[in-house]
């Protein structure tokens, strides 16, 4: 009988010490992996503080008095910019050939500008809006006449790397009284530019 209970009890004791072996299975606990939480990205800045030079081309439409046409305008730009942090200001130069014809020879040769500009430092790119004087030589009545006006308007541009930049502009040209002539020569402009920054 005793032989009997010491087995009984041994047998009890042997099953539950081999429950909490069982109850877990054979294999060790896993892990889970930590949650982690989205990362947002950074926008790279730009410092546009610098010199640049560039090209543009595009489309214009003026008028010399009544008549008024279309053409295709290409040219050169250069200027210098300040990064202020939240703002960019810079001054530069650009010069367009036109190939905006009017009724007869008349037509707008060439327009070249003196530029002022202020706008937004938005990273990698930046809006801006011109403003300035302006030189234009255009043909009127035949006869080839160089003056003196204004221009503004607005552009942006944006980093493809330190160095390269592409951008656009929007700019109304004008000019009262084109040279004594007693015709007023205006003409609206629109390009896209690529600039190199040093």
């Amino acid at each position: 009988m005793r032989t009997l209970t010491k087995t009984g009890l041994g047998a009890l004791l042997g099953g539950l010490i081999a429950v909490p072996a069982l109850a877990g299975g054979l294999s060790a606990p896993v892990a889970e992996p930590p949650v982690m939480a989205p990362v947002a990205p950074v926008m790279q800045g730009m410092d546009w503080t610098g010199g640049y030079v560039g090209a543009n081309l595009g489309y214009g439409r003026g008028s010399a008095g009544a008549a008024s046409d279309n053409g295709t305008i290409y040219g050169l730009r250069g200027g210098y910019d300040w990064d202020l942090g939240n703002w960019v200001v810079g001054a530069g130069v650009d010069w367009d050939k036109t190939d905006i014809n009017f009724a007869g020879s008349d037509k707008i040769d060439s327009i070249g500008r003196l530029k002022l500009k202020a706008g937004a430092d938005l990273g990698k790119a930046q809006i801006y809006a011109t403003g300035g004087a302006a030189r234009a030589e255009a043909t009127i009545g035949g006869t080839g006449h160089s003056d003196n006006g204004w221009f503004a308007g607005v552009g942006a541009e944006y980093a493809l790397s330190n160095q390269w930049t592409v951008g656009g502009e929007v700019l109304t040209n004008r000019f009262d009284n084109f040279a004594n002539t007693g015709t007023d020569v205006d003409a609206t402009t629109a390009s896209v530019n690529v600039g190199f920054r040093f």
